[in-house]
């Protein structure tokens, strides 16, 4: 490339969080940086968005670093926004989101703030990618990532994403020796069993902490789950038409009349 890439970085962790720390310090490598994440954490947010209260948004920098930034009391996906339809002046090469404290492999996807940031900036026509590493402690070591995440946005400039498709990186919880290398996956089939842990406050009052069980009902070798568990980094391509396709001549078949 003749320039260098002009790169969006944000998360839902919040800005100070290590992982997006980690990630910016990378984009500094390949691109001119500008940073527009939560002020503070907004992790399963999913694609939330702010509509009836007003969005505060801060020039701020965190560690002194050569990257422009902001932090905004909103949503990740109205991180993207802002930056895109005001903060950026013009429309950044590469979106990237993370790196998140924890994994969003498999149906985790629907529910993550992370992803949903980079699917947001899918939507407004930018590339885009998001990191997770599955550990969520807020120690995590990111420093061993840093050279993978430099390979696939090297590659994903280059090369370019396909249209309307998000990637989905997921880190398993290895040290940098023990990861076997890249894996392009399919998203596994899983779920959450649900469970609620009741409790009461001091003044009688109860409240709940969600809780539960992770549950992979896919033993396909393709999968992300099963790229994580053998100490492969997974890269799933997360589309956001949620169009059945398969579904629809099906569903012709149907009859509406009265």
């Amino acid at each position: 490339m003749s320039k260098r890439p002009l790169i969006l970085v944000t998360n839902d962790d919040g800005i100070t969080a290590p992982g997006i720390r980690a990630l910016i310090e990378v984009m500094n490598g390949i691109g001119d940086v500008v940073v527009v994440a939560p002020d503070s954490p907004q992790s399963g947010m999913g694609h939330a968005i702010t509509i009836n209260s007003t969005l505060e948004c801060t020039a701020i920098n965190v560690d002194g670093g050569q990257q422009k930034e902001y932090q905004s009391s909103g949503t990740p996906a109205d991180c993207v926004k802002l930056a895109i339809n005001e903060l950026m002046d013009r429309k950044p090469d590469l979106c990237v989101s993370g790196i998140n404290h924890g994994s969003n492999s498999s149906i985790n996807v629907i529910y993550s703030g992370t992803m949903s940031a980079a699917v947001e900036a899918g939507i407004e026509g930018v590339p885009a990618i998001g990191f997770s590493l599955c550990d969520y402690r807020w120690t995590a070591d990111f420093e061993p990532l840093k050279p993978y995440i430099d390979k696939i946005v090297r590659n994903a400039l280059e090369e370019k994403i396909p249209s309307d498709v998000v990637l989905n990186v997921n880190f398993p919880l290895r040290n940098q020796q023990d990861i076997k290398g890249i894996k392009i996956c399919r998203q596994a089939k899983a779920h959450w069993v649900e469970k609620f842990d009741k409790r009461q406050s001091p003044m009688g009052k109860d409240y709940y902490w969600l809780t539960g069980e992770f549950i992979n009902e896919d033993r396909g070798e393709d999968t992300d789950e099963a790229a994580l568990a053998q100490g492969y980094i997974s890269i799933v391509p997360t589309q956001f038409d949620l169009t059945a396709h398969h579904a629809i001549q099906k569903l012709n078949t149907w009859s509406f009349e009265e």
